[in-house]
């Protein structure tokens, strides 16, 4: 009778786990990340009674985590992405909004400043026409620093959410290697290895949290601890141990937030892909870092094709017209560590060139060599250490002091063209309408020859306001200011002091044209009408894109960034909830399933109590009959 009571007890006992653990599942019915548990029962080892074998009863064979790997490691992976996007998401409507927005956006100012280029042409002594251009430069440029300046603020808070990200991660990493500790002393304490289920659900609720903040790869190892790696392989957590990351300044630019490896200092932060982090670096390095370059390059490319041709006219106060708009030069940064007095400077010598990238200029101990921020290593004209300058991209750069080997610049020509252009004059008169030359033919000529209106070419050449007296000796034979014997061609440019004018027909021996200072020209439009005429000549891509055409440009990369950010965001969201679907219907609890169990083992319980109960009713019987005789 003894087994029998054994044998009962045991099946109590293996009913009450049973119950334990479906109570346990239908408690944990909401808990986030909880995996439902499942005991798995066996029969203990017969005892042999003569020939025959008798079974004592059950026992639990392990409490079984149910769940699977592969849907895991799919909803953490679907996870890292919808969190990725979201962010890119969020940082890009914030720059589409400010450069689309008719009321702070550039294209509204843009076409009221042009417009006020063509009033002026319209009527260039009206001094009312000069103030309201003026109004219209100031409104401009204003524009274009608030822009930029909300672009900065973007960039900042991209910095600030980078480093809160960058502190989560560190703080997750912590978890779980702790949570790794108590794994590997919960399977090495167990007779099955089998760690607790409970610990290594909340291991991956910490491993779901953190692939929602940094793409990561983990590697599940033999003491059931977990390896995690992030970025390229940089290892974040070791089995009970966590390595750290940390937000540091950028080594050229200390306003920039960069992800490096704490212990070593080596920066990652273009390793990082995936999660929150990855998206905040994604839209810093694909969008908002072109869109300031584009902004920038916009803005210089408006202040020196207009101070050029603003150059080449005439104020009125008869004085050759000078810088229109002022633009900073390109940002130049020195790595932290170069030779002392080694120094750098950097212009812009042909906007057209100018790319939207950023640059590094770097000696190797024998010369220098320059990299783009795409990679691209960038020809320069010249070799050696000291050049001057060294052209490449169309910008001039010019190193002054010895350089060592290691020493390196970061050069972003358009940094900062947008947050500093500015107006620099503020006098209506000394806006250049005129033309500084014009052309007059001698009424006694007796030829049909016509001369055409001087372009300037050269605004630096310093006898460009010299007087030109272009006297015919002979129908094809003419001389400048009585030198030369030159030959005429009907039609053909003649480029003299700056300037390139035209002679047509048939000119007659004798003929004399003049070209003479235009200060007496107050209502002279000529170069107003070139002014007005820059807001669709080509300036920028060398010469295939205008300035209206580049901010544009500008207004649909941002727009259809944005766009496709969103897209992908939806996409993302319907199969990360898929995957959670998927993995929550083989990990889930389900009610209905654990009522029945709930009501399956009671009975089993019940039954087990009921043996218990024969055994000791038959135990009671042979007492009594021992105890009669």
């Amino acid at each position: 009778m003894a087994d029998l009571l054994s044998t009962g007890i045991s099946g109590l006992l293996t009913s009450r786990t049973a119950l334990d653990i479906t109570g346990h599942n239908i408690s944990n019915v909401n808990s986030e990340g909880f995996s439902r548990q499942r005991a798995t029962f066996e029969a203990r080892t017969p005892q042999q009674s003569g020939p025959f074998f008798i079974g004592q009863g059950a026992q639990t064979g392990s409490i079984e985590r149910i769940f699977s790997q592969f849907l895991v490691d799919g909803l953490r992976s679907a996870t890292s992405g919808e969190a990725r996007l979201s962010a890119f998401d969020d940082m890009a409507s914030r720059l589409d909004n400010l450069l689309a927005d008719r009321a702070i956006g550039l294209q509204p100012a843009l076409s009221g400043f042009f417009a006020a280029v063509q009033d002026v042409a319209n009527n260039p002594s009206d001094t009312a026409a000069r103030t309201a251009l003026l109004g219209q430069a100031n409104a401009l440029s204003d524009r274009f620093n608030g822009i930029a300046r909300e672009m900065e603020r973007v960039d900042t808070d991209l910095n600030r959410r980078i480093g809160d990200s960058v502190r989560q991660i560190n703080e997750l990493g912590r978890s779980i290697a702790s949570l790794n500790a108590e794994i590997q002393v919960s399977a090495a304490s167990s007779p099955s290895n089998r760690p607790a289920a409970d610990l290594l659900d909340k291991r991956d609720a910490l491993l779901k949290q953190l692939a929602g903040v940094v793409g990561l790869n983990a590697v599940v190892q033999d003491d059931s601890s977990i390896n995690v790696f992030v970025g390229s392989g940089q290892a974040l957590v070791l089995g009970n141990r966590s390595n750290q990351l940390a937000a540091v300044a950028n080594p050229f630019d200390p306003t920039r937030t960069e992800v490096a490896v704490a212990s070593t200092g080596v920066l990652v932060s273009a390793q990082i892909n995936g999660g929150e982090l990855g998206g905040l670096l994604d839209v810093r390095r694909d969008l908002l870092d072109p869109a300031r370059a584009q902004l920038g390059r916009t803005a210089a490319g408006l202040a020196l094709a207009f101070n050029e041709q603003h150059r080449a006219g005439m104020d009125l106060n008869g004085a050759l017209g000078g810088d229109f708009f002022t633009i900073p030069s390109p940002t130049v940064s020195g790595a932290a560590g170069n030779s002392t007095g080694l120094a750098l400077s950097a212009s812009i010598s042909d906007i057209g060139a100018v790319t939207q990238f950023s640059y590094v200029l770097g000696f190797d101990g024998a010369a220098y060599a320059l990299t783009r921020s795409d990679g691209a290593a960038i020809a320069m004209t010249g070799t050696g250490t000291a050049l001057d300058p060294f052209v490449a991209d169309g910008l001039s750069l010019v190193v002054a002091g010895a350089p060592a080997a290691g020493d390196r610049f970061q050069i972003r020509p358009l940094q900062a063209a947008a947050t500093g252009i500015d107006v620099a004059i503020t006098q209506t008169n000394r806006i250049a309408a005129a033309v500084p030359m014009r052309t007059l033919a001698a009424g006694a000529n007796v030829g049909d020859g016509s001369i055409s209106a001087p372009r300037v070419v050269d605004a630096t050449n310093p006898a460009l306001l010299t007087p030109l007296t272009i006297a015919f000796t002979a129908p094809n034979t003419y001389q400048i200011n009585g030198a030369g014997a030159f030959a005429y061609t009907a039609g053909a440019t003649i480029a003299v002091n700056g300037l390139q004018f035209e002679i047509s027909a048939a000119p007659a021996s004798g003929d004399v044209f003049t070209v003479v200072p235009n200060s007496g020209g107050v209502g002279d439009n000529g170069n107003a009408l070139r002014l007005g005429d820059l807001i669709n000549k080509g300036v920028l891509d060398g010469g295939a894109t205008s300035i209206g055409s580049g901010f544009s440009q500008l207004v649909v990369q941002v727009g259809s960034s944005t766009a496709q950010a969103r897209i992908g965001l939806d996409a993302q969201r319907a199969l990360r909830n898929q995957a959670e679907q998927a993995q929550q219907s083989v990990s889930g609890v389900n009610l209905d399933e654990e009522a029945a169990n709930l009501l399956r083992f009671e009975q089993s319980y019940q039954a087990s109590a009921r043996v218990i109960a024969v055994a000791d009713t038959l135990f009671q019987t042979l007492l009594g009959a021992v105890q009669g005789r």
